[in-house]
Order: C-alpha cells, then structure tokens, then sequence
C-alpha cells in the first residue's frame, strides 16, 4: 500500500547510492529533498551536516517531511579515523532522528541503512536477519551501535533498517573493489595489487538496491530489518575471471600486505527473503552490471 502523502527526506542524496535512489523516486511520484554537504544543485537540495544538531533542526522544519531514507554514512571499511565511524554513522543517526521528534513530525515511514557488516563472520551459508550480528571492525560496530540507539531511544517512530550486503555500478569511488578492477582492466594494466583473494561477496547492481529502497518505502507498517542482497556471493577469482572475459586481456593479480585486513570478513551471503516478500524482485546479474560498468564510464 502505497503512502498517501509524498514529501521525502533522503540524506546522502548526492552519493553513490543515492543518485539512483532520488531519480527512482521521483519517478514514483515523490517531492524529494536532499540533504547534503556539498554545495547544492538545485532548490530542493538542504545542505546540512548530520553533526549540527541546529542546521539539521531547520532542515525538517523546511521540508516538513513524511518519510525519511537515510543513507548518508561513512561507508568505507578503510576509512583512516575509526572515530569518524561513530561520529557520523551512530550519532549523526541520532542528530536526525532527534530533530525530527523535537518537529513535532509523526513520519508515516523511515529508513535506515545499516549494514550486512554487522553480522561479521558467521557460519550461515545463507545470511538472514535472524542472524546474531558479530562485528569485527569500526565501521560495522558503528553500524550495529546505530541499531541499537534506534531501538532504544525512538521507540515511538516507524522504522526500517536495512541490511545492504555489496553492490556496485556505475559512478562507484575506485576505491571500492569492482570499480578497482574495472578500472585497472580499461586502462590495459597488466597486474593489479589487491588484498584477501579467498573472499567472496554478494554483489546487488546499485539500481536493484534503488528498487529495495522504493519497495520498503511503499510496505505496509513497519518491516523490522530487511537484509538488502541478492543470496549469490560471487569470489574474488570470479570477477577476475569475468573481467578478463568481458575485455580480452589478461591481468596479473599480486597480494599486497597492505590490502589485507586482519579482521576480513571471508564470506558474506545474504538470504532476500524477507525483502523479496515486500515485492521485491532482483533485475541485474553480476554479469550484466559488470558489463554495464566497461561500457559506461
């Protein structure tokens, strides 16, 4: 059942993901606004840091929203200061939220992203969300710390978390691991250092994920957590192999120490479930959006 109402908050609208999910939601028919840090394109762009209590007060005074996507975050497990994880990711959430409740606004829908991360290592083959998180590193424990808060203290708002296993596209930082290697395979190099090769993730295409958001956001009540994935881990060797595929050439792959993460989470695979149960059904193989990443740039 669809809201009746289409005034939509979405933080982190001018990041990876959210460049897919704001054309997406307009096209479903929301006024959407945009909460970001860097300068704003057009009117209905909010700039406002998740820090400042006050900026984030007269942004939802402004837009007077009726549901919320938040996606804004520090999403990079590599990220220099681990401090930055909590700051942004635990009480930049809570910054927000609290704004809302001192608006007075009684949102029909919230989403939060949080992140498969947080189930850490564990011995399921297919992750669902039943699943005891064990994060083992920053950015998942800010994550969970997240949840937590959102359980504990809004008790009274309507809220979703996500659980977003990997996903790529288009537009990626190259400081992710796909857009790494697609860029190193269109440029003609003939090695590429990389990190744990005995990983395997589930890979979603950033448009499928933009899908999951428009599908949570039209579920009847509140959806508890949703795992966001496509329950089809793809290896490292994989994608090394379907790269040299798609292209024709060849690469070496060298371990850098560097690269390698003490506490690397081995294999992440999500069970969909719960989402594919709101709707929700995956348009994109890997294949197809590792071949969309080496046709357009």
């Amino acid at each position: 059942m669809a809201l009746h109402s289409k005034r939509l908050l979405l933080t982190g609208a001018d990041g990876f993901t959210g460049r897919y999910l704001l054309p997406a939601l307009k096209e479903a028919g929301w006024e959407v606004f945009g909460l970001i840090k860097s300068t704003p394109k057009s009117d209905h762009d909010i700039v406002a840091d998740l820090l400042d209590s006050a900026a984030l007060a007269r942004a939802i005074d402004k837009v007077r929203p009726d549901a919320l996507i938040h996606l804004a975050a520090i999403s990079f497990v590599g990220h220099s200061d681990p401090l930055d994880f909590y700051r942004t990711n635990m009480f930049g959430t809570m910054n927000l939220l609290s704004a809302i409740k001192g608006a007075g606004q009684s949102l029909q829908k919230i989403i939060l992203a949080s992140s498969a991360n947080v189930y850490g290592n564990p011995t399921s083959v297919h992750i669902n969300e039943a699943v005891c998180p064990a994060p083992v590193n920053h950015y998942s424990m800010s994550k969970l710390a997240m949840e937590h808060m959102v359980r504990s203290h809004f008790d009274g708002l309507n809220v979703t978390i996500t659980r977003p296993f990997n996903y790529t596209g288009v537009g990626q930082g190259k400081n992710f691991l796909v857009p790494k290697i697609v860029d190193h395979f269109r440029r003609g190099e003939k090695r590429i250092e990389l990190g744990n090769q005995d990983v395997a993730r589930d890979f979603l295409d950033v448009r499928d994920v933009a899908a999951a958001y428009i599908c949570l956001l039209n579920a009847e009540g509140n959806s508890g957590v949703v795992n966001i994935c496509s329950g089809e881990p793809v290896s490292l060797h994989q994608i090394i192999e379907m790269a040299e595929g798609i292209t024709g050439q060849s690469i070496e792959v060298v371990v850098n120490p560097a690269f390698v993460r003490e506490n690397e989470i081995k294999r992440l695979s999500g069970d969909n479930s719960r989402l594919m149960e709101q709707g929700w059904k995956r348009t994109y193989t890997f294949d197809e959006t590792l071949r969309w990443m080496f046709t357009e740039d």
